[in-house]
């Protein structure tokens, strides 16, 4: 099993070009890691079962081990994701001849409790966006790529591989790479531009001590490009030091770009076109809108409450 995986693995890196988190992911959910207590990969679950050949898991093994995931605790998020790492890994046997036939083919997924996505209101960006000390070059850095995050709605990974020569400041324009090596076109807006050239300056220049940052956008004390790890410490950092009693991380100012950028009245599909998803169903999510927004739009549309005023007056005018 091991050599076949390390195969698949070499296959999703050549040929699908995913991201090593893609890659933790997989070989956390297929190979696992009894390490952290008990053990929840696919692998060792057929060999708990003694089960040595790939081809002998047919659906009702991969329902047995999702009752299995279930009564350890599982979320429901994750065993999702251990179900998709499995059927891909699957084809991918299925693709190379190494199975006469995929048994996994028909299996059903579990249905997952819908959540809407969490956000940040304005109120809460703007402290979050002031909590960077200006007077550092780390700071200027740190506020920078919160306004970016913010203003553009990038992923983390996207993010940290930006390359200063991505960046049109006159256009305000980002040239992305993001899933699948899939190039877009971001926007920021005038807030963002500042930050950065700011940083640009009077921030980036003081981290170029060691070394010459390669053209990274965003760099460390040593001239390294920043890590994915390294942004979510930060936000969460400058999250805790502005009071915000929420779980603050990068994605989450993903999150409240598309939830914001809808409320103010955005098409969903210029949203998708931004946020770089493939499917208008994965930005449909966002659609959720605030208390206040939800109010405005009712007491601007429906003929009664547009009458709402009215209705006050007379109640005055007959006390």
């Amino acid at each position: 099993m091991q050599e076949v995986f390390n195969r698949y693995i070499n296959y999703l890196v050549a040929e699908r070009n995913v991201s090593p988190y893609t890659v933790r992911n997989y070989t956390s959910d297929l190979v696992g890691n009894s390490k952290r207590g008990t053990e929840k990969g696919f692998f060792q679950f057929l060999r708990m079962k003694k089960i040595e050949s790939l081809d002998k898991a047919d659906k009702w093994v991969l329902r047995e081990f999702l009752a299995y995931l279930s009564n350890q605790g599982v979320a429901k998020s994750s065993i999702a994701r251990k179900l998709s790492a499995i059927r891909s890994f699957y084809r991918y046997l299925a693709r190379e001849n190494l199975l006469d036939k995929n048994p996994l083919e028909h299996s059903v997924s579990p249905k997952l409790d819908k959540k809407l996505p969490e956000f940040l209101t304005i109120e809460e960006v703007v402290k979050l966006l002031q909590a960077p000390d200006l007077s550092t070059p780390q700071g200027l850095r740190d506020r920078a790529l919160i306004e970016l995050i913010y203003a553009s709605g990038l992923r983390v990974s996207e993010l940290v591989n930006l390359n200063i020569d991505n960046m049109n400041m006159e256009s305000r324009e980002i040239r992305v790479w993001g899933k699948g090596s899939k190039e877009r076109v971001v926007l920021m807006g005038e807030h963002a531009s500042n930050a950065i050239n700011n940083y640009l300056a009077h921030g980036r220049p003081k981290l170029l001590v060691k070394k010459d940052g390669g053209g990274a956008l965003f760099i460390n004390r040593d001239g390294n490009r920043l890590t994915e790890r390294m942004v979510q410490i930060l936000v969460r950092k400058y999250a805790r030091a502005a009071g915000i009693d929420k779980d603050v991380h990068p994605h989450l100012l993903r999150h409240t770009f598309a939830t914001h950028m809808l409320d103010g009245g955005a098409d969903l599909r210029v949203v998708q076109e931004l946020l770089g998803h493939s499917n208008l169903s994965t930005t449909q999510i966002y659609t959720h809108i605030t208390q206040a927004q939800a109010r405005k739009v009712y007491l601007s549309a429906h003929p009664m409450a547009k009458l709402e005023g009215n209705h006050d007056a007379d109640k005055q005018t007959n006390r």
